[in-house]
């Protein structure tokens, strides 16, 4: 059986002009993809009246709370969009500053030109210093705390006169929770690689609770009775203590915008900052606050 030969432009094989149609085809094809994710990512993009939709970017420990108020804003605006987007404390600084956002999203304080910026603060979150119920240490200074966990202090028996060895537990570089703990206590020293690493607080709680020798630190809110947090230069970690500023492993929520909020910005801030919202902070372990104000010296 003789096989055929085939040529150019037959029906067996695909012409140039059917391969530059197939290309053309493809590359469309990926074009319409990037277009579409880029509107499921930039809602945005979707109204042609930015008025009626608003980007929030940044901390990804704001951005889980940011999640729920935009959901409940939504539901009772329908028809508005927020979306809500992580980043970090410092990209959102960033996307306000470059307009890619309307409101960034920050868990620490602003340095230098960042202060610019209006800034509203929406909450206070503390951090706990948590160790296992059965510890019988009940206070610590900064200033130890920072030496265990640069893994100086690696026993207990300078604390509570245990000659136990010290677990140190801490979150992922990356996290809000360890970037707050590495400004206020680490300072620029920077935490021991002994130390075990994990993605959550609930985590760290949980490691903390089944370790009679662990000492780990999480977001106050998410302190309960299977840990126990230690007071802090002799102030406990309350609610009273961190309004007062006397307890000093304090973050604030900031939001932020480039000039004075308006529009759906403002809408957005002042449902956030209403009763109904600032009761919900408080119900998910926040500090709630009731204020914003542009730093003196702010343009």
């Amino acid at each position: 059986m003789e096989t055929e030969e085939f040529k150019p432009g037959s029906a067996g094989a695909p012409s140039a002009g059917q391969e530059n149609s197939s290309s053309l085809f493809h590359y469309s094809r990926l074009l319409v993809i990037m277009i579409l994710v880029l509107m499921a990512l930039f809602p945005s993009c979707r109204s042609g009246r930015s008025g009626h939709s608003l980007v929030v970017a940044g901390s990804t420990s704001i951005q889980p709370f940011a999640d729920k108020w935009a959901e409940v804003f939504m539901e009772k605006r329908p028809g508005e969009i927020v979306d809500v987007q992580g980043g970090g404390s410092s990209a959102g600084i960033q996307a306000v500053l470059t307009g890619a956002a309307h409101i960034g999203m920050s868990s620490r304080e602003l340095k230098g030109d960042e202060k610019e910026l209006y800034q509203i603060e929406v909450a206070h979150d503390g951090l706990a210093i948590i160790v296992h119920p059965s510890n019988p240490l009940e206070n610590i200074t900064i200033e130890q705390v920072k030496s265990i966990f640069l893994g100086e202090i690696t026993t207990w028996e300078t604390l509570n006169g245990q000659k136990k060895a010290i677990t140190v537990v801490v979150r992922e570089e990356g996290s809000g929770t360890r970037g707050a703990f590495q400004e206020l206590v680490m300072g620029k020293s920077r935490i021991t690689k002994k130390a075990i690493v994990q993605d959550s607080n609930g985590t760290v709680r949980e490691i903390v609770s089944r370790d009679p020798n662990a000492i780990g630190f999480i977001s106050l809110g998410l302190v309960n009775d299977s840990v126990k947090a230690l007071a802090l230069n002799g102030v406990k970690p309350t609610e009273e203590a961190i309004l007062k500023k006397e307890y000093k492993l304090v973050r604030p929520f900031l939001f932020l915008t480039r000039e004075t909020p308006s529009g759906l910005a403002k809408e957005f801030i002042d449902f956030i900052l209403s009763d109904e919202i600032q009761e919900l902070v408080h119900k998910e372990g926040l500090i709630p606050v009731r204020r914003g104000s542009r730093p003196e010296g702010s343009r």
